[in-house]
C-alpha cells in the first residue's frame, strides 16, 4: 500500500453503495426522510476504504480515497438519538483537547467507553449470540415435528 508524506492529507469520497444503512432503517424512518426534506436520523456506520488515486511519484492529482460504509446502525427513539450525539459531542471534545481536530489520527482515548451507561440496559454480543443460537433451536425443533 502507498505510503503518503506527512503534508499529503486525502480527500475522503463516500462509495454510492449505500445498503448497509438502508437496511437499518425502519419502514417510518425510511417514509420520514422521503416525505419531510431535511429530516435528521442519527447513526453509527462502519467506514471500510475501498480505492484510493493520487499515489504515484510524479502524479499530479491529490490524494484521494473512496470509503464505503460497511455498516450501520440507526438510532430507533429519540433517547438513543440523543445519547449518541452526547457521544459525538464528547468525542469532539476529545478530538479538540488532544489537538486532533484538524489532524489524522487515532482521535480520542477511551472513545469506547462514552456509551456504556446509556446501553447499559442493552443485550451484550455474547447475549445476543445466545439468543440467535436458541431461536434457530427452536425453529429446527419445531421443523422436525
Amino acid at each position: 500500500m502507498p505510503k503518503l508524506d506527512k503534508t499529503q492529507i486525502p480527500e475522503i469520497k463516500l462509495d454510492t453503495a449505500a445498503a448497509s444503512i438502508e437496511g437499518s432503517l425502519s419502514a417510518e424512518q425510511r417514509r420520514g426522510l422521503f416525505e419531510s426534506p431535511g429530516t435528521v436520523v442519527v447513526a453509527i456506520v462502519e467506514l471500510t476504504s475501498k480505492s484510493y488515486t493520487g499515489h504515484a511519484d510524479g502524479e499530479e492529482k491529490d490524494p484521494q480515497v473512496k470509503v464505503r460504509v460497511t455498516g450501520a446502525e440507526v438510532a430507533r427513539t429519540d433517547e438513543e438519538a440523543a445519547s449518541l450525539l452526547e457521544a459525538k459531542r464528547a468525542m469532539y471534545r476529545g478530538r479538540r483537547m488532544d489537538g486532533t481536530l484538524d489532524e489524522i489520527g487515532n482521535g480520542p482515548r477511551g472513545a469506547e467507553n462514552v456509551l456504556a451507561r446509556e446501553f447499559a440496559g442493552y443485550p451484550t454480543e455474547a447475549e445476543f449470540r445466545a439468543a440467535e443460537a436458541e431461536k434457530q433451536a427452536r425453529s429446527r425443533t419445531e421443523f422436525v415435528r
